[in-house]
């Protein structure tokens, strides 16, 4: 099946935290500077897996379907987890009884458009605590078949939920639905991706569906809150001594958060100081990591820098 481009975004320029009516990544309104050109970091590809793999907040909309006040675009909820297919396909695991299982039980092929949007928020206390969102639009259909089992074992690799258990061998078929059958708890869904758009601390832009099933999610996105928080309540003297790696930006009172952890480096915010407001600064690590071990020289590197 092709991939044309052009279906809808729904809510590519719209907030869902109340506080926050700009995109989540303007400079001149969060604070968030975007790197300059030139400086190592994830491709929008990388960043977008990453997100899609990740426990970030998502939401699933369907394109063109009325709800029961004739709207005709609504949410269907939050899955409960997503993986993709070495295809780069998004499989998602919604509840059986959901709008999104009602729709795509009969679905074929192009039928039933829809857009999944994530939402990466921060997971220490900042100002302007959406770190980026991510938009992946194409076409919803349920997994069928012996590609159930498949999908089953991916999503439980990723997310060992219990929703899974035995997944793969008990769906009711589409057509058993159709005829009355017993609706699943649980129901596999796949969106093959058509269009992706991702507005981040990195930068707005769109990204090539067919990069998506190449590219691989940062090793260090899934200890990252668990990191951060740590280095947050445990470590803060060592974050407010990278403030001397700063040169003429430093200044004294200032407050520094981690925000962001990844692969290339740590992203810290600044805040007060003499001049007020806040900004980030980006500390690249020597070489990118690859797992926890290479992490934790790579940090204790940075801090030693600091220190001298």
């Amino acid at each position: 099946m092709s991939r044309p481009h052009g279906i809808p975004l729904p809510s590519a320029q719209r907030s869902s935290d109340s506080n926050e009516t700009e995109s989540a990544c303007a400079d001149d309104k969060q604070g968030q500077p975007r790197p300059r050109e030139g400086v190592r970091q994830l491709t929008g590809a990388e960043r977008v897996r990453t997100l899609v793999e990740s426990n970030a907040s998502v939401s699933l909309t369907l394109i063109g379907a009325r709800d029961s006040h004739g709207a005709e675009e609504f949410g269907t909820g939050m899955p409960v987890a997503r993986t993709v297919t070495p295809d780069g396909d998004v499989i998602l695991l919604v509840s059986g009884e959901s709008a999104a299982a009602r729709a795509a039980a009969h679905a074929q092929d192009d039928d039933l458009t829809a857009v999944i949007e994530i939402t990466d928020v921060a997971p220490v206390s900042v100002p302007h605590r959406i770190r980026g969102r991510a938009w992946l639009a194409g076409w919803l259909t349920p997994v069928r078949g012996d590609d159930r089992a498949d999908c089953a074992a991916l999503l439980a690799e990723r997310h060992p939920v219990g929703e899974l258990l035995g997944l793969g061998e008990s769906l009711d078929t589409p057509a058993d639905l159709l005829r009355g059958g017993g609706r699943p708890a649980w129901m596999m869904l796949r969106l093959e991706v058509g269009e992706i758009t991702v507005d981040d601390l990195w930068a707005a832009e769109q990204v090539d569906p067919e990069d998506l099933a190449s590219a691989e999610p940062d090793p260090v996105s899934p200890h990252e809150a668990e990191l951060l928080q740590h280095l947050h309540s445990s470590h803060g003297d060592r974050i407010a001594e990278l403030c001397g790696l700063l040169g003429d930006r430093g200044a004294r009172g200032m407050t520094a958060v981690p925000l962001a952890l990844d692969r290339v480096g740590l992203r810290v915010r600044f805040t007060g100081g003499a001049a007020g407001g806040s900004f980030d600064a980006r500390f690249d690590f020597p070489d990118p990591v690859t797992d926890i071990c290479g992490l934790r020289r790579a940090m204790r590197a940075l801090f030693s820098a600091a220190a001298h």
